[in-house]
Parts: structure tokens; sequence; C-alpha cells
């Protein structure tokens, strides 16, 4: 039977990125029944304005699964983000973040393989802040100093931090069950308990309690500063680590260039009910139709979606084809060039080409 997944090419290089995974996971032999579904920038005057419009979130709820393109967030101004939003709609409170060395892909260590596992709702990514100067904000000075607390410059914004047990315990919980799975052998708690004893501190209490109930899975548990020191000193002792929100999003893009940078680098988003797989790079719209980005990670993050779907036999096949076509290092795009003006690089849908090539011959078999 096929696996209906919804598809949703984004915008700027998005559109051709998701094409060449396409036509790589259709020559894996797993069929797909493919739902294409528009959102982004380059579609929001389509949909009254809005970049994710609701059917979109409609039909991911009732396929369970989606494989994305990157979509253009701009800065400072504009649309909040549509992947937090799509995060906070679905309440996929799990990111995954597989970080591993190919044979072939500069950087400097060779032997990398790290999972990250970012809890996605909570934290200071929750949103809840209060502009400098408003009432609200005063108001929540006001209550803080009645509380006995002092801001030595009371002209601040002001942003929440939860972290909750419930939020907490599901990651944790997620990332045990991940590792069991994956054959992953420990997990490592990151945190800063030590300076923020309440959120933070909670973090670390409730992962306490979760490793106990798994004693299957080795645990441990590390500060965040002295985390990011570790992994560039010694990543081979690291399996698995599971960070609240926003230490997550540093942490993972930290890992990304120990193995070359985000163009290698895929994704996943999980909650109970939807899976939505995407690379971990932007969209890069200036490049946007000349065939030029590098299609590595968004196929990548295609081989999780197979994982995910329990194509696991189709997902190592891929995984290695990949890597086959990295290591011999023709069939790849300018980025992986040892020059990034060799005139040998190719272009998105070659790379394609030539991984759909190792499948067929069965070279990556």
């Amino acid at each position: 039977m096929a696996h209906r997944v919804v598809l949703i090419p984004g915008d700027g290089t998005g559109p051709e990125l998701t094409e060449a995974t396409r036509r790589v996971l259709e020559a894996t032999g797993v069929e797909f029944d493919w739902d294409v579904r528009e959102a982004g920038a380059d579609v929001m005057d389509r949909h009254g304005g809005n970049p994710l419009p609701p059917e979109v979130l409609d039909a991911i709820r009732d396929a369970g699964v989606a494989l994305k393109g990157p979509i253009t967030t701009p800065i400072g101004g504009g649309f909040r983000s549509v992947n937090v939003a799509l995060r906070k709609e679905l309440d996929m409170y799990a990111q995954v973040r597989p970080c591993k060395s190919y044979r072939g892909v500069r950087s400097r260590f060779d032997d990398v393989d790290l999972v990250i596992v970012r809890e996605n709702t909570e934290d200071l990514y929750a949103g809840i802040e209060y502009e400098e100067g408003t009432e609200d904000a005063e108001e929540l000075i006001r209550w803080i100093e009645s509380k006995g607390g002092t801001l030595r410059h009371p002209d601040a914004g002001i942003s929440i931090k939860p972290i909750s047990v419930t939020g907490t315990r599901r990651i944790f919980e997620f990332a045990f069950d991940y590792a069991r799975k994956n054959g992953r052998r420990k997990l490592t708690a990151v945190h800063k308990a030590n300076i923020m004893k309440f959120t933070d501190g909670l973090w670390l209490r409730v992962a306490r309690e979760v490793a106990e109930e798994n004693p299957d899975i080795a645990f441990d548990d590390r500060i965040v500063d002295n985390m990011c020191m570790q992994l560039v000193q010694r990543p081979e002792e690291y399996d698995m680590l599971v960070l609240p929100n926003l230490y997550g999003d540093v942490l993972s893009d930290l890992c990304a260039g120990m193995i070359g940078g985000l163009g290698v680098a895929p994704g996943g988003n999980f909650g109970e009910n939807a899976a939505v797989f995407e690379p971990t790079h932007g969209s890069a719209p200036k490049y946007a139709g000349q065939n030029k980005v590098n299609p590595i990670a968004e196929l990548l993050s295609g081989m999780l979606m197979l994982r995910h779907l329990d194509e696991r036999d189709a997902a190592d096949r891929l995984e290695r084809a990949i890597a086959d076509v990295v290591a011999e290092g023709k069939s790849v795009t300018y980025d992986m060039k040892p020059s990034r003006d060799d005139p040998t690089a190719v272009g998105t849908s070659e790379v394609a080409d030539a991984i759909i090539a190792k499948l067929e011959t069965g070279v990556a078999a």
C-alpha cells in the first residue's frame, strides 16, 4: 500500500529540493501517494496573506506525515516563522537532528555520530514576550518588584521561560524510546540548572526520573556551556543530547558545523499524531530556479521519513547511496567541491540522478 505523504515544496529553492527528493524516494521502490500543498512567502498572496493556510494543517493531520522544503522567514519583521507555527499547531513537541559525518564532506571532525533531540514547544521559544515601555511590561516589572525582585535597568523587554513537568517528561520519554528503536547507547540531558533552578532545575529533575524508568539506556547530564566545550574537544563521548528549545536550537547548529554545515543536516519534527521532515537550512531565495543548491539535507530528511514509515531497508539503501555519491565527490554541488568555483560541480537534479543510479544498479544495496 502506498504511503500517503503531504509534500510542501516551500519557497525559494524549496521546490527544486523537494522535487529531487521526491524522485529519489520513489527510486527506492517505496510507493507514495503525494498530497502537494502550498505554504510560504511565495504563495501567501494567494491565501489572504497567510503563509500557512489552514488546509495545509488539515492535510498533515489527516495523513500524519509530511515532507517539507525550506520556507523563508523574514528577519525583523513580517510573519512569524512557518516552522514554529507548524510545530505549535500540530503539537510536534520533539525535533530530531542527526549530525553524522560522511566521508567526502569537508570538516574538522571525521567521525561524529550524534543525535540532537530538542524540545519544540516550551522555553523562551514559547514567544511570551513583553515589549519595553509598554503597559504590560511595566506592570510585570511592578509585580516582580512586589515579590522582592529588582531589575537594575527597568527599561527592559521581558521574555518568559516556561518549562513544565508534562512537557519535559514527554520529551524524555520520546528520547528514550527513540534511542531504543534506533540502537543508540547513551542519552545526555543538557541544562543550566546551576543558575535557573526552577526551570532548568525542573528539566533536570524530571530527566533523572525518566532515566530511572529506562535503565537499559545509559544516562548523564551536562551544563550547556560545558557541553559546548566538550563537543568540540571529544564528540565521540556523546551519543544523544536532549535539550530545551533554545539550547537545542543553538547546539544543533553547532553540531551541524562539526559535520560540514547545514547542507548535510536533516531534521524531523514529531508529535503524537503528526511528523514533518525537513532540512535545517534556509530557502536561499537568491538561488531559486538555478538548479544549483545542495539537496543532501533534504534527501537525508527523506531518509528519516522512510525510517519513520518503517521502511528501514529502503532508508538504509538510500543512506548508503547518498554516502557513496558524496564520498566519490563527482556528482556533488559546488559547495561540496574542494573549490567553490570548481567547473565539475553539478546541479541539484544531477545529484538526485547520481543517487538514483546507485539505487537502480544496486551498488548501494
